[in-house]
């Protein structure tokens, strides 16, 4: 196997076993490190001095060449900057999406192909299938660390051009393999949650780039019952954090974010959790994405779509409103879909794409 296959090397661990993987299977194998973000406080998270420290260590002990590349310009500009804007528009964007489908499939791409990669590979936890010259994403065997949620994105062009060496693997497998070969990362904490956030609160983050926009609270009555310092730090569905709760004549439940009326800036909310305010069968979506290019392929057909990353996947009907406009009718109730969030939709175990909700 000559040709070179470029890896996008974090220095976790799920990206340090993939190119061990693939070295073992013969493959002419090298690395690149990304950095995309230029904050390098160690307590955020996100600590890009030791994650270069990892794949140093993984690349030396495998004899594998590594490059480097700062591609923090264009993840501000592509998907940073997007982040704030959905945050003032009172969303609750998924930049790891964006981070897969302009940075890692994109810009990191290119790049390799300048460096002579025919390939790339990354770690993630997913399956590439090619059933009659078409290409479709599938769960990978570790159902827990399944990823086609994040990589709905992408699409035929890139699904026949990346290998993803975990796809028939599971996390257990990987961190053994990661301590048997003596790999940095092989009991290296797991990033959760926003890179670039890390272990900051949201609210600390976000203050630095938003000012706070003060509102009201109001129940499903009509009243009042308190403020809040910005549409952007709460979510659909949300309980902690709203500010309110113990209130005199009230029942005793907790309370939930319904909806939000930005033009009035008030935060509607209502009390449990299964108010039947909380949830919907009908959900709208605009800029869809197929995965074959042919929006024929899901439309008017009996799918399954999910609304949040290892969610419950629900039966539904996908239907064009208008253009850039469609309709996701599911046959059972959806706790909580929130504008911004994407909507990914299947056919059985093939991830077809998927849309970005927004308000109805």
């Amino acid at each position: 196997m000559n040709e070179k296959i470029i890896i996008g090397l974090s220095g976790g661990v799920d990206s340090t076993v993939s190119m061990k993987l693939l070295k073992d299977k013969g493959y002419n194998i090298e690395a690149l490190f990304m950095k995309n973000w230029s904050d390098n406080d160690k307590t955020d998270g996100c600590n890009i001095i030791e994650d270069l420290e990892y794949a140093i260590d993984a690349c030396d002990k495998l004899n594998i060449k590594l490059h480097t590349a700062n591609f923090s310009e264009q993840y501000w500009n592509n998907i940073f900057l997007d982040f704030i804007d959905s945050c003032k528009n009172g969303c609750t964007p998924n930049p790891d999406i964006l981070c897969n489908k302009y940075i890692k499939f994109k810009v990191f791409k290119d790049h390799a192909y300048k460096l002579g990669a025919k390939k790339i590979a990354t770690g993630h936890y997913a399956k590439i299938n090619n059933i009659k010259e078409t290409y479709f994403l599938t769960k990978p065997k570790d159902n827990k660390k399944d990823q086609t949620y994040f990589l709905h994105t992408l699409d035929q062009k890139q699904l026949s051009n990346v290998i993803f060496p975990l796809s028939n693997i599971t996390k257990d497998e990987v961190k053994k393999i990661a301590k048997n070969i003596g790999f940095k990362s092989y009991n290296k904490k797991e990033s959760m949650g926003i890179c670039f956030i890390g272990n900051k609160k949201f609210k600390n983050f976000i203050n630095k780039y938003i000012e706070n926009n003060p509102g009201e609270i109001v129940d499903t009555s009509g009243k009042v019952i308190g403020k809040h310092n910005g549409m952007f730090y709460t979510t659909i569905g949300q309980r902690e954090g709203i500010g309110i709760g113990g209130m005199k004549n009230t029942k005793n439940l907790p309370w939930y974010v319904y909806k939000k009326d930005l033009n009035k800036n008030i935060l509607y909310v209502c009390q449990g959790n299964e108010n039947t305010l909380l949830y919907k069968t009908k959900i709208y979506i605009r800029d869809i994405h197929v995965i074959t290019n042919n929006e024929k392929d899901v439309l008017e057909k009996k799918l399954l779509c999910q609304v949040r990353h290892l969610g419950d996947k629900y039966e539904c009907v996908i239907s064009k409103e208008k253009e850039n406009l469609f309709c996701v009718n599911s046959k059972e109730k959806i706790r909580a879909p929130a504008p911004g969030q994407s909507l990914v939709f299947f056919e059985c175990e093939k991830c077809l794409g998927g849309g970005i909700i927004t308000n109805d």
